[in-house]
């Protein structure tokens, strides 16, 4: 039996950016993208990695994503601002709302910016860690399609609706939360059908209704919230801030990444907090190491080995992948050399 390749992230970024460069997207607009995916297989997400490097691609020849970001700023008020994407790359859109955040928070202790009429941009954590890199607390909030029912119903109108928080942690790695509000991303359903396992009981019903392992069928399904009703409440919360205050789609007028002929219509949230308005940042960063360490040092449940802080498992992950390089499904391998055909870019894809 041979062994699994791994990949070198340098060689993979490489790869994915010249696919979107032949796909229309300026050198680095395509590079950000791809650092995106990479990254997030670096971090062991592999739900929001190069497995979405075709879908993205579909999107953009279909036109539904265009390849130029074209953004416009329609509200520009000090602290705050609303950006209208007019269906960019939602990796250029949210990085740009990022900086933006980061540069009026800095200005006015807070900076809060919406987007409208974007495209899905991959995983939350990579922007809120622009913000904690720089000083600040960031949060993040992105509407999705369709993927769960509200609580009690039985239709899907409420996306998977991800935010994130992150903010630095002294000599640590930055505390980060990224989360869906369904029991599991739908990304991680998509891969375990790549990967031809079963899901666990309880992450999606079927079309009928009744409990399934079987990840098409959950695809085609409805992905069960987190806490039941919890998770619900949250992921409308998401909406109303994601859609409905950024004047972008909401519910079920929000497309998925998945259906890549349709438009995406959704929106982002995205605000920074300079904590340097609150107390000095060096006292900020002791006073989170304090906090961490106080959570690390807990007594161990059976069965478990160490307790981890929010963000701390990504980091161990990056710093082993980008030593021995990534390893992925076997599917996902095969995309790449399908799209690295297509494109007409096979020297380009570098599988060991």
């Amino acid at each position: 039996m041979s062994a699994v390749p791994r990949i070198f992230p340098e060689s993979l970024t490489g790869f994915a950016a010249a696919v979107y460069e032949s796909a229309g997207l300026s050198s680095g607009d395509a590079h950000l993208v791809a650092d995106t995916l990479v990254q997030a297989d670096l971090w062991g997400h592999q739900s929001h990695g190069v497995l979405r490097l075709g879908w993205y691609l579909d999107r953009l020849r279909n036109r539904v994503m265009t390849p130029v970001t074209t953004p416009e700023f329609v509200v520009d008020a000090g602290a705050i601002a609303v950006i209208d994407g007019h269906d960019g790359v939602g990796h250029v859109l949210t990085a740009l709302a990022a900086r933006e955040a980061i540069r009026r928070a800095k200005a006015h202790g807070i900076g809060a910016v919406g987007v409208r009429m974007s495209n899905h941009f991959g995983t939350c954590m990579y922007y809120t860690l622009m913000g904690a890199r720089a000083g600040c607390v960031m949060l993040l909030t992105s509407n999705g399609g369709p993927a769960m029912a509200p609580w009690g119903g039985r239709r899907k109108i409420i996306g998977t609706n991800p935010w994130s928080i992150a903010a630095p942690a002294g000599s640590r790695a930055p505390f980060v939360v990224d989360m869906a509000n369904t029991g599991v991303a739908r990304g991680k359903i998509y891969l375990a059908r790549n990967k031809r396992m079963p899901i666990p009981l309880g992450w999606a019903i079927n079309s009928a209704g009744a409990p399934t392992t079987d990840p098409q069928e959950a695809i085609d399904g409805i992905i069960l919230p987190m806490a039941e009703h919890k998770g619900y409440a949250i992921a409308a919360m998401v909406d109303m801030l994601s859609g409905v205050l950024t004047g972008s789609g909401f519910l079920s007028a929000v497309h998925s990444p998945y259906k890549t002929a349709e438009k995406s219509n959704c929106g982002h949230l995205m605000i920074a907090l300079d904590i340097q308005a609150f107390q000095p940042l060096a006292e900020f960063n002791a006073r989170m190491e304090q906090f961490i360490a106080e959570i690390k040092a807990v007594p161990l449940a059976t069965g478990f080995e160490e307790v981890f802080y929010p963000g701390e498992i990504e980091s161990r992950n990056d710093a082993r992948n980008r030593k021995e390089g990534i390893e992925l499904p076997g599917d996902t391998l095969a995309d790449l050399e399908r799209i690295a055909r297509e494109t007409g870019l096979e020297s380009k894809l570098s599988l060991s």
